[in-house]
C-alpha cells in the first residue's frame, strides 16, 4: 500500500467540515484511522477520510499543512460504517461530525490496556450479620465488579459493601477492564420450534450464511416467539464467527432479553445502552472493533459502533416510534438500520407483531421479503378482547376504572392470576390547579403543564426535567387546601386499586421507577416469585415482557393516543394496545383484555375489538395515500429556537419568505410549535410537505444555505418527523 503523506481528516466538531494534515514521516494511515490532529491551540479527534467522498472547501499547499499528532492503536473504521456516516448526514441534513461521534462513543477506548479495581466475595463470614449484610452476600453470590455495581445488584448502600470490604467478607482483585468476554454458544440449549418456527428460522439463517443483503420483515403476532426465531440466524452467525446486533427500542428491556438470550446460548451478549458507566462502554467498544465480541445488544446508538465483521442486523419492535431520535441528529434507527445493512451486505430483519404502514408498504412493493408467525407458540391463545363504553357505564364518581374492568380485577385477583392496568401517562396527575382561582401549575421554561408526582412529592416537567415540591398553598391566591389535581396517571390509578382491594400487591412500572436494566430484572424477578398481583405502568410495560400468569389486561384510556390531531395517532393507538394486550394469556391460562373508551365505535377501537388488523391498516394506509403523507409522500419539519422570541419568530418568517416554489412542494408556516417553549427557548415550526420522488433534502440544503440568522437563533430540520410538538 502507497503510504499516505497527505490525510483528510474529519474532526469531531460538528461547525467544521474536513481539513487536510500532514501525515509524519514514520506515522502510518489509512481511510478510516482515527487519528488526534491539532487545531489552533487544541488538539481533536478525527478519522482519516477518502478525499473524493468528503470534498473539502478550500484546497491547502502542502507547505502550510499542520502534521497530524498521534493515530490511536484500534482498527481503522470500516469503509462500509464510513459510508453509512456520509448517508446518515446527507439524508438527515446533520453534520458528518455529529454522526461520526455516535461511532467514537467511547473515547476511553483508544487508549491502551488499563486495569481497574474490582471486589468479590472471599466466602468469609462477617462477624456482625445484619439483615443488609445477609441480603447482600446472598445476592452477589460469585459475582465480580465494582463497589457501585455491587451495591446495585445487591439492592444495599455502597457503605454496606464497604463494610463487608472491612470485615473481610468482599475481596478487592485487580482486574483488567478489556477482560474477553464469554461466546456465545449456538449448540447450548436449542428451541423445540412449531412448524412455522422453523420455516421461518431456516430462512433467516440461509440469508446470514448467504452473506448478502436482505430486508425481512417478521411479521408475529404477540407471543409468536419471533425471538426464538430470530436467535437461530443469531446462531448461524455465531456458528461462522461473525458478528450480530440486536437492537431493542428501550433500555429497560434489555434485561430481560439478557436472560432469554442466556438461557438460549450459556451467556449473556455484549449490552450497548446509556446506563453503561465509561469503563464497561471502552470495554465494548474495543471488543466489537477487535470482532470479538459477536452479539451485541442495545439501544438505537449501537447501530454507530465499528462492528468489524457484522453478519446480522436485528431491529425488535421494529414499529417503535422511540427508534427516532428527537435530538441531535433526528435519525430513524430502524431505517438507518436497513441502510447498514445494506452497505455491510448482511440481512436485517425487522421484528413486530404490529409492523408500521411504512414498513408494510416496503414488502408491498417487494422490496422486503416478509415472514408470518400467524399464531401463538405452543397452547397460548390470542386474548378476547372487550370494549367498554365509559359513557354507557361510566367509573364511579372520582374513579377512573369501570365497574366492569372492577369485577374483571376482583375475579382475577381471587383466581390468584395477575392483572395488568395500563395507562401512558405517568406522575399522579397530569394537572394541578386551584379550585379558588383557577391557577394552574405551568412549566417556568416550557409551554407544558406541571405533572404531580405524589409518591416523590414534586411538580415535574416531563419535557425539560424541572421539578419543585408540591406547595401547600396556591403561590397566586395563598388559599390552604385548595389545590385539586385533575386527570390520571399511573400512580392514581395505582391509589384506586389500593383503595378498592387493599390486599393486592401493586406496582407501578413508568421510566420513573424502571430507569436502569437492574430495576428491570428486579420487576421480573418479583413478578415471575408472584409477588406482584396487579401492575399498573405506562408504554414501558407493552412490549418484551413475558408473564404466564398474567390473564388479564385493562387499558385505562383508550382515547388518549388519538388526541392533538398526529398523523401516525390512529396507528400509534392500534400499536400500543394491541401490545399491551398481548401481555395477556401467554402462558396455558386465558387471557382476556378490557379497553375503556368514550369513542367504542372508531375504527380503531373496532379493529382492536374484532382483531381485523389487515382491514385497518388498509383503511388507514388508502387515507395516507389520498393525503400524500408518508410513505407516499415526504415531510420535513424545520424547527426554529431562541431565548428572544423575537429574534426566533423574525428567523422563522425570513425562511419562510424564501421558501421555494415548485410543482410537488408545499411549505406551511412558520407557525408556533405545540411546545412553544421548550427548555426556555422559543419555537416556532415549518412543515415541508412534498411528493416521494422529489429530493426534498437537497432543497432544504439549497433554501436554508442562501440564508444567515444571528448565531442566537437555532435552525434545526427533522426529516421524516415522527413528533409534531
Amino acid at each position: 500500500m502507497t503510504r499516505m503523506s497527505r490525510a483528510r481528516v474529519l474532526l469531531l466538531n460538528a461547525a467544521l467540515g474536513p481539513l487536510d494534515y500532514r501525515v509524519p514521516q514514520g506515522m502510518h494511515v489509512e481511510p478510516g484511522s482515527i487519528v488526534v490532529a491539532p487545531l489552533g491551540p487544541r488538539q481533536l479527534l478525527g478519522v482519516v477520510w477518502e478525499p473524493d467522498a468528503m470534498p473539502s472547501d478550500a484546497e491547502v499547499g502542502d507547505n502550510r499543512l499542520r502534521n497530524l499528532v498521534t493515530v490511536a492503536d484500534v482498527a481503522p473504521l470500516g469503509a462500509a460504517l464510513r459510508r453509512l456516516v456520509e448517508w446518515t448526514a446527507a439524508y438527515y441534513l446533520a453534520p458528518p461530525a455529529a454522526v461520526l461521534r455516535m461511532a467514537l462513543a467511547s473515547t476511553s477506548a483508544l487508549e491502551g490496556a488499563r486495569m481497574v479495581v474490582e471486589y468479590r466475595a472471599t466466602g468469609t463470614v462477617p462477624p456482625r450479620l445484619t439483615p443488609q449484610r445477609t441480603q447482600a452476600m446472598e445476592r452477589i453470590g460469585d459475582r465480580q465488579g465494582l463497589i457501585r455495581e455491587l451495591a446495585t445488584v445487591a439492592g444495599v448502600s455502597d457503605g454496606v459493601i464497604r463494610g463487608l470490604v472491612k470485615a473481610g467478607a468482599i475481596e478487592a482483585v485487580p482486574a483488567d477492564i478489556d477482560s474477553p468476554y464469554p461466546v456465545p454458544d449456538p449448540a447450548h440449549a436449542p428451541p423445540a420450534l412449531s412448524t412455522d418456527q422453523r420455516a421461518a428460522a431456516d430462512r433467516l439463517a440461509t440469508d446470514v450464511r448467504a452473506r448478502a443483503f436482505a430486508p425481512t420483515l417478521l411479521d408475529g403476532v404477540t407471543g409468536s416467539g419471533k425471538t426464538e426465531v430470530y436467535f437461530e440466524a443469531v446462531a448461524a452467525a455465531i456458528r461462522e464467527g461473525r458478528q450480530t446486533l440486536v437492537l431493542l427500542p428501550e433500555i429497560a428491556l434489555t434485561e430481560p432479553f439478557l436472560q432469554r438470550f442466556h438461557a438460549r446460548f450459556g451467556c449473556e451478549p455484549v449490552a450497548w445502552h446509556s446506563g453503561l458507566r465509561s469503563t464497561q462502554r471502552r470495554r465494548a467498544w474495543r471488543a466489537i472493533a477487535s470482532g470479538e465480541a459477536l452479539v451485541t445488544v442495545g439501544a438505537r446508538s449501537a447501530l454507530f459502533l465499528p462492528y468489524r465483521d457484522l453478519a446480522l442486523i436485528v431491529v425488535d419492535e421494529a414499529h417503535e416510534t422511540s427508534f427516532k431520535q428527537e435530538e441531535g441528529v433526528h435519525y430513524h434507527a430502524r431505517d438507518v438500520a436497513v441502510m447498514r445493512g445494506r452497505f455491510e451486505a448482511c440481512p436485517v430483519v425487522l421484528a413486530s407483531a404490529t409492523p408500521a404502514i411504512e414498513t408494510r408498504q416496503q414488502v408491498e412493493i417487494g422490496r422486503y421479503a416478509e415472514l408470518k408467525l400467524p399464531s401463538r407458540f405452543g397452547l397460548a391463545q390470542m386474548p378476547a378482547i372487550d370494549a367498554i363504553d365509559l359513557i354507557a357505564t361510566p367509573p364511579e364518581r372520582g374513579r377512573w376504572l369501570s365497574p366492569p374492568l372492577v369485577a374483571a380485577l376482583a375475579e382475577t385477583l381471587e383466581r390468584g392470576d395477575q392483572s395488568l392496568l395500563f395507562l401512558n401517562r405517568r406522575g399522579y396527575a397530569p394537572l394541578t390547579l386551584c379550585r379558588t382561582c383557577g391557577h394552574r401549575f405551568q412549566c417556568p421554561n416550557c409551554t407544558a403543564w406541571m405533572v404531580e408526582h405524589r409518591l416523590i412529592r414534586r411538580l415535574t416537567c416531563h419535557h425539560c426535567g424541572h421539578a419543585e415540591p408540591t406547595p401547600r398553598v396556591c403561590p397566586e391566591c395563598r388559599g390552604e387546601d385548595t389545590l385539586v389535581a385533575c386527570g390520571p396517571g399511573v400512580e392514581r390509578i395505582a391509589d384506586e386499586v389500593a383503595a378498592l382491594f387493599p390486599q393486592a400487591r401493586v406496582a407501578v412500572v413508568t421510566s420513573d421507577t424502571i430507569w436502569s436494566p437492574a430495576r428491570a430484572a428486579e420487576f421480573v424477578g418479583r413478578m415471575d416469585a408472584g409477588e406482584i398481583d396487579v401492575v399498573v405502568g405506562t408504554q414501558l410495560v407493552t412490549k418484551g415482557y413475558h408473564f404466564p400468569n398474567l390473564t388479564l389486561v385493562g387499558v385505562v384510556d383508550a382515547d388518549l393516543g388519538l388526541e392533538g390531531g398526529d398523523l401516525r395517532a390512529a396507528e400509534r393507538t392500534f400499536q400500543q394496545v394491541r401490545q399491551v394486550s398481548g401481555r395477556a394469556g401467554r402462558g396455558e391460562k386465558p387471557g382476556r383484555v378490557f379497553i375503556q373508551t368514550h369513542q367504542p365505535g372508531a375504527r380503531v377501537m373496532q379493529a382492536l375489538v374484532t382483531g381485523d388488523a389487515d382491514a385497518f391498516y388498509a383503511a388507514e394506509t388508502d387515507a395516507r395515500r389520498e393525503a400524500g403523507a408518508p410513505p407516499f409522500g415526504r415531510y420535513a419539519a424545520i424547527v426554529v429556537s431562541s431565548e428572544d422570541q423575537g429574534s426566533a419568530l423574525e428567523t422563522a418568517r425570513t425562511i419562510g419568505r424564501a421558501a421555494p416554489e415548485m410543482d410537488g412542494c408545499h411549505v406551511y408556516g412558520p407557525a408556533p410549535a405545540p411546545l412553544a417553549m421548550l427548555r426556555g427557548r422559543h419555537r416556532y415550526r415549518l412543515l415541508v410537505h412534498a411528493r416521494r420522488a422529489l429530493d426534498v433534502q437537497d432543497v432544504i440544503r439549497e433554501w436554508l444555505g442562501a440564508l444567515d440568522w444571528p448565531s442566537k437563533v437555532r435552525v434545526s430540520v427533522d426529516v421524516d418527523p415522527y413528533s409534531f410538538l
